[in-house]
């Protein structure tokens, strides 16, 4: 039987103004919802609307589901990012996804602050509003196969020496979803959208963002051009 009502969000930040889309964001291990704040805000001061949900991705996909305003994009961090993947594997009603620091080994333990975050603020953060008790069960990522049959374009922001999912396993885990875009935050440890390089993602995410809204996410909204004029002496 279907969800009867649509799920609450957790936390919700709105836009000022006029909304240019709506993000769902599945949190990870232990999260709570205002762990997101920082990229709530800075989002939604961009234009979209931003809903955490500390419980799964088919709560934060029905509520989506519910928006009108496009695009209706679903994020998961840690092993949020699973379950959202395999959620759209098997054809949820969104438009796109962003996944963050993608669990390759759902069997690893719990990462210690300094394993997910440089940035002192977030560290601070962490120690508040993350807890060891989450009830929820830590899925694997779905197979291969799955991964082939999401249709949506899916961002995935990924720490370029994350101790606790590399890089590599993360790239090569991902490497079947049919339209990828990959990012690394460089030295950038697991929690990819609040490590030190916070501002320098939610910038990616917004450009990306901009790019889906025209339509063509591979189509460039501003591109870098070569340098003109004489270099001053």
């Amino acid at each position: 039987m279907g969800r009867m009502t649509t799920p609450s969000p957790h936390a919700l930040w709105t836009p000022p103004a006029r909304v240019r889309g709506a993000l769902a964001l599945v949190t990870g291990r232990g999260e709570r919802a205002a762990v997101y704040e920082r990229f709530g805000r800075r989002l939604s001061a961009d234009g979209y609307t931003v809903a955490v949900f500390e419980t799964d991705a088919e709560d934060a996909s029905s509520w989506l589901t519910a928006q009108s305003d496009a695009p209706r994009v679903l994020v998961g961090a840690d092993a949020g990012a699973s379950g959202v993947l395999r959620t759209l594997a098997q054809g949820a009603d969104v438009d796109a996804a962003i996944v963050a620091g993608v669990l390759v080994d759902a069997e690893s333990a719990l990462p210690a602050a300094e394993e997910r975050t440089a940035c002192p603020l977030h560290l601070g953060v962490l120690a508040a509003e993350t807890t060891v008790d989450d009830p929820r069960a830590t899925e694997p990522l779905p197979a291969p196969a799955d991964l082939a049959a999401i249709a949506v374009p899916v961002l995935a922001v990924h720490g370029g020496a994350d101790p606790v999912s590399s890089l590599a396993a993360a790239s090569a885990a991902l490497r079947a979803v049919p339209d990828l875009e990959l990012i690394e935050t460089v030295d950038g440890l697991h929690d990819a959208l609040n490590d030190q390089s916070h501002r320098s993602v939610a910038a990616s995410v917004v450009l990306w963002l901009e790019r889906l809204r025209t339509g063509d996410v591979r189509s460039p909204v501003v591109r870098a051009l070569e340098a003109v004029g004489a270099p001053i002496a």
